[in-house]
């Protein structure tokens, strides 16, 4: 059972009766304000996410890699 809030019956999904659509131009407001509380990295945090991401990926690149070549070659070996 669903809980009850505001004192109406719960609508299970279904959008309000009476409207509740915002107008773009509203909905664009609201999205810029929200913008706006965001901190926004500096340029030199940007380039230590970016670093440390590109090396993680290269580094599972490396091992995924590896792995592969291993298996290939000993099912090679195996089966061939």
């Amino acid at each position: 059972m669903a809980t009850q809030t505001r004192g109406g019956t719960p609508t299970r999904g279904r959008p309000t009766p009476g409207g509740g659509r915002t107008s773009p131009a509203l909905f664009y407001r609201q999205v810029v304000a929200e913008l706006r509380k965001v901190i926004w990295p500096t340029r030199r945090e940007l380039v230590t996410y970016t670093s440390v991401a590109l090396v993680f990926v290269l580094i599972m690149v490396g091992i995924v890699s590896g792995l592969d070549f291993g298996f290939s070659q000993l099912v090679i070996k195996v089966f061939g």
